[in-house]
């Protein structure tokens, strides 16, 4: 799909990681840019690399999206835009006892997981709606398909993703907009997560996808009308794991594999 030249794929949490890769996906299809990412992380520099090598519009906004004001600061400016993809990818997760989590820390993750990507879907459906094509592509995780003991919060608000996004497209059916939702595994976007992924074994390792094919697959698959997108043969695998695997015996796995977890970092903070 080529953006006509009045026409903007909107992509939040785009300076680095999985989302960097999704918008050099989309400008490689000739789509013109809004780039969306916190204060201070050089999204300016990633538009204007963009813009060079892809001879694309960029445009670039700095919002934190946890902040209800910024949020409809960015709100304000999109609409004044034609826009006929919408990737809300920014999201924020951790490790850590809900005991042991704050308000600020549980809040964070619902005001990106849940209420920014609502916010901006809703504002933004009347202008998707009267092009002649348009795509929401919603990035959820494999943590949408069950609880995950010492995250708690986090694969609930995926699951709302995921729900949410079921729905939409179900709702959207037949009209010009097209609803996607995104189930990746873990991917090596920051060192933490690297280090995290490195700590596993060799047959682990090999099977983890790059933020560049995740970006490359869920592009490709968004503009196909793939309503459900698990990029990657393991991705799928896991999936399988998670609906066949009885809750209980899974949850334990997981409580395991985490108290490891979060002993390792304890560890190397120490």
């Amino acid at each position: 799909m080529e953006n006509a030249t009045n026409t903007y794929a909107v992509i939040t949490g785009a300076s680095q990681g999985l989302g960097k890769c999704l918008a050099l996906e989309c400008a490689k299809r000739g789509m013109n840019l809004i780039l969306v990412s916190l204060s201070g992380e050089g999204i300016g520099d990633v538009g204007q690399f963009i813009e060079w090598e892809y001879s694309v519009n960029v445009k670039t906004f700095e919002a934190d999206l946890t902040d209800a004001e910024q949020l409809q600061r960015l709100v304000r400016y999109l609409k004044t835009f034609e826009i006929n993809v919408l990737l809300n990818n920014a999201g924020i997760g951790g490790t850590k006892p809900f005991s042991e989590a704050s308000e600020n820390y549980i809040d964070n993750i619902i005001f990106l997981n849940i209420r920014a990507l609502v916010s901006l879907t809703k504002n933004l459906l009347p202008i998707l709606s009267r092009q002649k094509s348009a795509h929401i592509l919603n990035i959820a995780s494999m943590a949408s398909f069950g609880a995950m003991p010492f995250k708690t919060v986090y694969p609930a608000s995926k699951a709302f993703v995921k729900s949410f996004s079921r729905g939409l497209a179900c709702e959207l059916e037949g009209t010009g907009v097209r609803v996607s939702v995104a189930y990746p595994g873990g991917m090596p976007t920051n060192k933490e997560v690297s280090d995290r992924i490195n700590r596993h074994g060799g047959l682990v390792r090999s099977t983890i996808l790059g933020p560049e094919k995740v970006a490359e697959i869920c592009i490709r698959e968004m503009l196909e009308g793939k309503e459900e997108i698990t990029p990657g043969m393991m991705t799928k695998l896991s999936r399988l794991f998670f609906k066949l695997c009885p809750e209980s015996f899974r949850l334990a796995i997981f409580r395991k594999n985490v108290l490891r977890e979060i002993h390792e970092m304890k560890t190397c903070h120490a």
